[in-house]
């Protein structure tokens, strides 16, 4: 099994080739190259949620607490809220994701349980394709496949570390097949994976069904049509040039 720091190094590689192609073959901004490429070294991280030890379980769920919130921010801008209404939205993630979901998932998650799957790869993948907003589709799409990207070479690191190339003949260790994989001996944790990637996937479905959303945000048409107004609004008439023409 590979360590965090290894698990660290080697998604912040992927996220390097994998903003590097977002911009050039694949024609992105550098901006969302950048965030993906952010997004897929986390990714790397993230099935280290179910972990044994103490310290990568606190600084993962303190850094999820932190992302997502983040991710939403673009959503909740367009939703027209106030700024108010967003960093109160922003406080309550973090708190709620920090403390309420981190024991909950402590509680009833095992290490190398159905989190180190392949359907948790796509649950990931889904859940930030559906948190982040962008009019551009293919956008939302680069972010959700920079954290699938970086979730696969956390789970394809544990299988290579599950080898022992030690000696001549080639031996698997228990851990082999506990990463990539479909399903574990728990039927309930199984249909309770695919049940969420279900769900998940049939909101994603209906949402790419809708037409693009090229309307700008309410705040701006707010304001659009708070200067429309103004503009159609003739000025009043100055006292002195009113006074001399009656």
């Amino acid at each position: 099994m590979a360590g965090f720091r290894t698990h660290i190094t080697v998604s912040s590689a992927c996220g390097v080739i994998y903003g590097g192609v977002a911009v050039q073959p694949l024609g992105f901004d550098t901006d969302a190259a950048i965030l993906a490429a952010g997004l897929t070294g986390i990714g790397g991280m993230l099935p280290d949620l179910d972990s044994d030890s103490g310290i990568p379980v606190r600084e993962m769920f303190g850094l999820a607490a932190t992302v997502l919130p983040l991710i939403l921010l673009p959503r909740l801008v367009h939703a027209g809220m106030t700024r108010e209404a967003i960093l109160a939205c922003m406080l309550f993630g973090y708190i709620f994701v920090r403390y309420f979901v981190s024991r909950l998932f402590m509680k009833l998650s095992v290490h190398r349980g159905m989190y180190h799957s392949i359907p948790a790869l796509f649950i990931a993948g889904l859940v930030v394709y559906l948190c982040y907003h962008s009019p551009d589709r293919s956008v939302r799409l680069l972010m959700a496949g920079g954290v699938m990207v970086g979730f696969a070479s956390h789970l394809v690191l544990d299988e290579i570390y599950s080898v022992d190339l030690r000696g001549v003949k080639i031996v698997l260790k228990s851990s082999a097949g506990s990463a990539v994989k479909f399903s574990s001996s728990s039927l309930i944790a199984t249909a309770s994976c695919y049940a969420m990637l279900g769900g998940l996937g049939y909101l994603a479905y209906k949402d790419y069904q809708r037409p693009p959303d090229d309307d700008p945000p309410p705040v701006e048409r707010r304001r659009n049509r708070r200067m429309m107004s103004e503009r159609e609004t003739p000025p009043p008439f100055p006292a002195g040039r009113h006074a001399a023409n009656l």
